[in-house]
């Protein structure tokens, strides 16, 4: 009896020492950091910048992730530099993910598409969608197929003729159309060179459209 009383006795220490060894690392390390599954932020910032996170052309926007001033003050960039493109990376994505908060995707209207975070969203609902639903799987094919059409634009784009002008042509966007005829300032100085045809929304712009590219 004595013996078995000692191996349990030596068997419940082990395990409190053990779990203490656990909960000790716990507190030394503090908690796993949740796995991102949000936007792809070097995505967008290629798109937005060529994935340079130090640019500063000076048509008004900075960084990889192009922050205005304003936007950039307004969601406490200022805590990490006076402009975006003087912090660094993990800075500008620590400022974006609270635009992102505030504003959406939408606050990079052309490059926010190509973070994947719209994609992201249509997995989780399918995944949280019931069975009978499966019948519908056919739906996200058609939608690759569509995508293949703004890739062909962009080909089309770089074959067009840069004689100063441009004539939108149909899944055009404004991002693809500035990295294809190497505009200055990007999209965005090609949107503001063209504000008068395009209108205030960059995202939206149609076929038959003459864009002004220098």
């Amino acid at each position: 009896m004595s013996t078995a009383y000692s191996a349990r006795s030596r068997r419940t220490a082990l395990g409190a020492v053990v779990t203490g060894a656990v909960v000790g690392a716990a507190s030394l390390f503090g908690p796993a950091a949740p796995a991102s599954a949000g936007v792809n932020w070097d995505a967008v910032a290629r798109c937005e910048s060529g994935g340079n996170w130090k640019i500063n052309t000076g048509n008004g926007y900075y960084g990889g992730l192009q922050f205005s001033r304003a936007t950039w003050n307004g969601y406490g960039g200022q805590k990490y530099a006076a402009r975006a493109d003087l912090a660094s990376r993990s800075e500008q994505i620590a400022v974006a993910e609270k635009v992102l908060r505030g504003q959406g995707i939408g606050a990079w209207p052309t490059c926010g598409k190509k973070g994947g975070s719209a994609n992201a969203a249509a997995t989780r609902s399918e995944r949280a969608a019931p069975k009978k639903a499966t019948s519908k799987k056919s739906a996200p094919k058609r939608a690759a197929t569509r995508k293949a059409a703004p890739e062909r634009a962009a080909t089309t784009a770089a074959r067009q003729p840069s004689a100063g002008t441009y004539v939108v042509r149909r899944g055009d966007t404004l991002s693809e159309i500035a990295v294809a005829q190497r505009v200055d300032g990007g999209w965005h100085a090609l949107h503001e060179r063209n504000r008068a045809v395009v209108g205030d929304d960059p995202g939206l712009i149609f076929p038959g459209q003459r864009l002004r590219l220098r």
